[in-house]
């Protein structure tokens, strides 16, 4: 090869000679197919991000549809002037023994504040006032101004006044759900039912007391209290306070063979839908809470304690023909007798000198052990929380003196309340069995009794029970057709150091009918007056008496007792109107 052919090969390597072996390398033979597929791969490339693209948002999209539409509480815009409260506190109804609403709960909307929000501090603050005229501007202006937080500032908004503040258009008014607690029967049951606060929690009687199950649970929770004879007894109470012109009374009934409580009232009461506006002492329940000296009452055990224990008999005498003298303490009959007196007139007539020998005989033992044994020693257990601790004297002095074993024996010298006395009084006349009370009714019915006394003292106590309605001071409570039978009882009251004769607590204590107890129904009335129709006197027979006769009479068809008109003193009474009448 010339030299020529090589000089020019090296100035123009894409010349070749004829013959000269031409070499094509991979690169230059592949080049338009790689520009190709690189043009394809891009396309495809684009095309697949767009997908992904489309995918991605569908997503998004679905993801949020399902937010709104499925899970709402995953949706909350910020501005939206209805928020919902995350959990509401929820209350379970409570009913009557016959399933009548005695407290229920209300769906209620609160008004809150979000400063931040609030378009115009001044504006709003002058619509707000005249849609609530109870807020104060200066108030509502000052929380607005501020710009910040978030401020509840009305509860239980109205579906109108919700429309008022919604028609403002502001987004920094916000609602929020809640609930109200409503009753229905206002102030009938108060003292029982209690009230709740404005954060719907229970502040007194079973809405403090039964709380966890109330909150806990969706059945209604079930009363022992019948509203309907409720009602009756409120009723005939409210117009013998006024009539005996006494400072409050209370009224207990009561099923003597399970310690159910049909009914309790106490006087003066208060409406629970509007607390604030209630007077603090009408909130004190007389019946549970208030603890005082019962006085003659308090005689019905000293003579069952006797009996039971055989420190007396039933056919024994005790001598009240003079005042009883002791070391510190001269002991006086009301209405003295002056004379011998057995069981029953002792209670007949209510002997203060008769009923301290009983106690005396039968000593500090006994008398200790009985009255803890009938639960006057302690706070009874009771689904509320308004129950008192009696006031007992000091063992050590009980003990040493005899004067209190005296006192105690008929009625003076511990302090005990309404509640206390119907559960014991109870269980002397129901064949001597002591129930716990109880304001809730038992899903099983089941019995907690205890024995306390013998069938046998039961029945001797029902006798001596059924002849101080006939003959001695509870004769005005002596119904035709209802074998009443029970115990007065009258007790001073201690002003500074001493016992004012008119400040007094009166009580009856009975049973209906006695021969087969049934119900047991206490009254017991604060401070009665004098009056005219009472003759000048203040004591039991003359106020409490009466009522509970009016009480019994009125409430007996409505528990469905018969009358007994075959009753020996029943027929005497007719034999003798129809004599007059001829």
């Amino acid at each position: 090869m010339s030299i020529f052919s090589e000089k020019n090969k090296k100035k123009n390597r894409n010349l070749y000679m004829p013959g000269e072996e031409i070499n094509i390398g991979k690169k230059d033979m592949f080049a338009q197919w790689d520009n190709a597929q690189s043009f394809a791969t891009i396309c495809k490339t684009r095309i697949m991000f767009g997908m992904g693209v489309c995918i991605l948002v569908f997503f998004i999209v679905a993801l949020r549809l399902f937010g709104i539409c499925v899970l709402p509480n995953m949706y909350k815009p910020q501005n939206n002037t209805y928020h919902e409260q995350a959990k509401p506190i929820h209350r379970t109804n409570i009913v009557d023994v016959n399933g009548n609403i005695v407290a229920t709960s209300l769906p209620t909307v609160d008004l809150n504040v979000n400063a931040k929000n609030i378009l115009s501090p001044r504006q709003t603050s002058l619509d707000l006032v005249k849609i609530f005229s109870d807020l104060d501007f200066d108030r509502v202006y000052k929380i607005l101004k501020k710009g910040r937080g978030n401020y509840l500032l009305k509860k239980g908004v109205t579906p109108h006044q919700q429309a008022l503040i919604l028609k403002l258009g502001d987004p920094g008014l916000e609602f929020i759900n809640n609930e109200k607690r409503v009753y229905p029967h206002k102030g009938l049951l108060s003292h029982i039912v209690g009230f709740t606060n404005i954060d719907n929690q229970g502040l007194s009687g079973i809405e403090k007391g039964m709380e966890d199950i109330i909150v806990e649970t969706q059945i209604p929770l079930r009363l022992t209290i019948d509203i309907g004879v409720q009602d009756t007894i409120r009723s005939i109470l409210y117009a013998n306070v006024k009539k005996y012109k006494a400072a409050g009374a209370t009224a207990i009934l009561m099923d003597v063979n399970n310690g159910e409580i049909i009914s309790s009232v106490s006087l003066p009461d208060f409406d629970p839908n509007n607390i604030s506006k209630q007077d603090i002492a009408a909130q004190f329940n007389k019946a549970t809470f208030y603890v005082y000296e019962p006085g003659s009452v308090l005689k019905i055990f000293n003579t069952a304690m006797a009996l039971d224990g055989g420190k007396i008999r039933i056919s024994e005498s005790f001598d009240a023909t003079e005042p009883l003298k002791l070391k510190a303490h001269t002991i006086r009959d009301f209405h003295p007798e002056n004379r011998w007196l057995s069981v029953e007139e002792t209670l007949v007539h209510s002997s203060n000198i008769a009923s301290a020998r009983i106690a005396l005989k039968s000593g500090f033992n006994e008398q200790y052990n009985f009255l803890k044994k009938i639960k006057f020693m302690e706070k009874l257990k009771l689904e509320i929380i308004e129950t008192a601790m009696p006031l007992v004297p000091p063992a050590d002095d009980w003990e040493k003196i005899d004067s209190k074993i005296a006192t105690i024996g008929y009625g003076y010298g511990i302090s005990v309340t309404p509640l206390h006395i119907i559960s014991a009084y109870s269980a002397m006349i129901n064949g001597g069995i002591y129930h716990n009370p109880s304001l809730v009714k038992k899903a099983d019915n089941s019995s907690d009794g205890v024995r306390v006394i013998s069938d046998n003292t039961s029945k001797q106590m029902r006798k001596l029970m059924r002849a101080v309605v006939t003959k001695g001071s509870g004769k005005k409570a002596n119904i035709l057709g209802y074998d009443v039978g029970g115990k007065t009882g009258t007790a001073n009251k201690l002003v500074g150091n001493r016992y004012d004769s008119n400040n007094v607590v009166t009580t009856f204590v009975s049973a209906f009918p006695i021969s087969n107890p049934q119900y047991a129904l206490l009254v017991m009335m604060d401070s009665p007056k004098r009056t005219k129709e009472t003759f000048g006197f203040n004591t039991a027979g003359w106020n409490s008496v009466p009522t509970a006769a009016e009480i019994i009479e009125a409430v007996a068809p409505q528990l469905n007792v018969q009358a007994n008109y075959d009753l020996d003193e029943v027929i005497s009474n007719k034999i003798i109107e129809a004599s007059y009448g001829r």
